[in-house]
């Protein structure tokens, strides 16, 4: 399938209402903030959420969570030395094709044609590094978020045998009221064409970015709470797009109505959008 011949950029906004998008590990899972104030959700976070969504879509991915395997492999290496071909090929050694292994995996796999991907694993001697045509930013919000702690409690100890309520019946859980993000993209047609990433996977990674907390639900983020409120997608007309991509990301504009201090929904804002004479971006609703 031949590979696309266009760039693309998109911009997407996206909302959390009571919920954690992103939680911070050396923070203790508080929802990811910088030193302004502003909320983030880190760029590992959003293609993990797309990878789901192209799984869910049906296509192969080769970065599985644990918990959505669904070709009963528990690991990365266990997925490469599972597929035959690609295995055959890796198994040479040193003697082995990379650009062959490349072609290999990227056929295979929807992810490593979108995001690439690092072949290195324990008793393998050759590593492979696919470069991916997707990039994308980690999302801030538009404006300061507000994160509240809220201390809970386990009605029940975790293991018998203790008369009282044990410590771990005691935790926490943070959540912001309400924040809007900003999430930038890109799509390389040079590394696509080395990919082989086609019109159709940029069809299918549009409509993970349209519908992208589809089956996202957890405690941390009920179902209901983070939606794709609008995508904005540029189609250029050349190989190296009609602007660069800083450039038609800093088109879109979100600014908080007038009169309002602390925003609580999308509608809280307005969007502005500046003219780029022969690129106009196609503006689709979220789910």
């Amino acid at each position: 399938m031949m590979s696309i011949q266009n760039k693309i950029d998109f911009v997407l906004f996206v909302s959390a209402t009571n919920a954690n998008p992103n939680g911070d590990p050396l923070d203790g899972n508080r929802p990811r903030i910088n030193y302004g104030g502003y909320g983030e959700m880190s760029d590992v976070c959003i293609k993990r959420k797309i990878r789901n969504r192209m799984q869910d879509l049906g296509h192969k991915i080769f970065v599985q969570s644990d918990d959505r395997t669904d070709d009963g492999f528990g690991s990365l290496k266990d997925r490469a030395d599972g597929n035959e071909v690609f295995n055959a090929e890796i198994g040479k050694g040193k003697k082995a094709d990379r650009e062959k292994c490349a072609g290999i995996a990227c056929e295979q796999w929807l992810d490593v044609r979108s995001f690439g991907q690092v072949f290195a694993f324990k008793g393998v001697e050759v590593s492979l590094g696919i470069r991916g045509p997707v990039t994308i930013h980690q999302a801030v919000s538009i404006s300061p978020i507000d994160i509240q702690d809220m201390q809970i409690t386990k009605s029940v100890n975790s293991e018998s045998g203790k008369d009282s309520k044990a410590s771990d019946t005691m935790g926490s859980k943070h959540f912001v009221n309400f924040g809007l993000y900003q999430i930038k993209g890109s799509v390389n047609v040079q590394l696509a064409e080395k990919t082989g990433f086609s019109d159709e996977d940029a069809k299918a990674l549009k409509e993970c970015l349209r519908t992208l907390f589809i089956n996202d639900a957890s405690s941390a983020r009920p179902e209901g709470s983070m939606e794709v409120c609008k995508l904005y997608w540029w189609q250029h007309n050349c190989r190296d797009g009609q602007y660069s991509s800083a450039k038609v990301h800093k088109s879109i504009k979100a600014e908080l109505k007038a009169g309002i201090d602390i925003p609580n929904s999308f509608g809280d804002y307005v969007i502005h959008t500046e003219e780029l004479p022969g690129l106009q971006p196609e503006i689709i609703d979220g789910i």
